[in-house]
């Protein structure tokens, strides 16, 4: 039987949600990244940063892009062993300055994706997907990826159906 993964980075606190700051307890990725896995009953895989960007809405930008400007491979805390027995990866992630944040690329270098099919799903406050089908196709040329869902950050709640049929 196949066996599928559901990594994601999320962040939750200040984020910019339909054009205002808001606090959010749960990061919009993380809200998708559960709707997935009770569609698919795969596994959750959150990549949890060893450093935490900046509570601070407009700091945490900065620094997401001071990490992809200086090609930063920041750290996660927990970690797979391996993914050997996951065939398909759904990848979730907010879009940072187009693409994907600097954790998430860290991960996909991590492991060999020969083989595998990764599903990409990005929230977005407008710029959906960026160009970062290219960038994991880049990272992981062995593996089938296949057309990624952009879901409007201020819409995650009522975005089942939409997850739901790109599954």
């Amino acid at each position: 039987m196949a066996k599928e993964l559901i990594a994601y980075f999320s962040r939750k606190g200040n984020n910019y949600v339909n054009g205002s700051i808001k606090n959010l307890s749960v990061g919009n990725t993380e809200v998708v990244a559960k709707m997935i896995q009770e569609l698919t009953g795969g596994e959750l895989f959150y990549i949890e940063p060893v450093i935490e960007y900046d509570a601070d809405y407009d700091t945490c930008t900065k620094e997401a892009q001071r990490d992809l400007r200086a090609n930063a491979r920041p750290e996660f805390k927990n970690a797979l062993d391996h993914i050997d027995e996951y065939d398909t990866i759904y990848l979730g992630y907010p879009n940072y300055w187009g693409t994907m944040p600097m954790h998430v690329w860290t991960f996909l270098e991590k492991f060999d994706f020969t083989g595998k099919t990764i599903k990409p799903l990005c929230t977005h406050e407008g710029s959906g997907m960026g160009h970062s089908e290219s960038d994991i196709k880049k990272l992981c040329p062995g593996a089938k990826v296949e057309k990624g869902l952009a879901i409007h950050g201020g819409s995650v709640g009522s975005a089942k159906k939409a997850i739901e049929k790109w599954i």
